[in-house]
């Protein structure tokens, strides 16, 4: 049964590339049903894939390879909590070691312009501490980083 609610991806013609990186890297994740233009059309040929219905971590999403007229930006990312450092490395150099490139605080983009929040869950729960002065230095620490190091927020987090 399909899913009653889906996320749409505009690609310029990666689609199914960007579906079948997604579905390497990332668990819970898969590549499913593509559907092929059944003729010719103004901007492609017979054959070319028009979508890719694709799963990321569990989440259903389809690739719609609409051409270049829209572009990908950072005001829709998927967010990726990660346990530990070995997690946060593999996910990140998989991403940026892939065409892909690196950002602020965590943030990163594939190759496709699609952005990418690499999380470690240290962080987020250190940023949530009651203790102000805590959140305050694991903030400060962050906001100095690329890839987050789960090392240095536990640094900052003791003070």
């Amino acid at each position: 049964m399909a899913p009653k609610n889906t996320i749409c991806i505009w690609y310029d013609g990666g689609a199914l590339d960007a579906a079948r990186f997604y579905a390497e890297t990332f668990p819970d994740s898969r590549v499913g049903a593509v559907m092929r233009a059944p003729g010719d059309y103004p901007s492609g040929k017979q054959g070319d894939v028009l979508t890719v219905e694709f799963s990321v971590m569990g989440i259903p999403c389809v690739g719609l390879n609409g051409g270049p007229a829209f572009k990908q930006t950072e005001a829709f990312s998927f967010m990726v909590a990660t346990d530990d450092q070995a997690e946060t490395d593999r996910l990140w150099n998989a991403i940026v070691g892939n065409g892909g490139q690196e950002s602020a605080c965590g943030w990163c983009k594939d190759r496709w312009g699609l952005s990418w929040q690499i999380t470690p869950r240290a962080l987020t729960d250190a940023l949530a501490s009651p203790d102000r002065a805590v959140a305050k230095r694991v903030f400060d620490a962050m906001m100095t980083m690329r890839k987050i190091d789960i090392a240095t927020i536990e640094a900052a987090r003791r003070g």
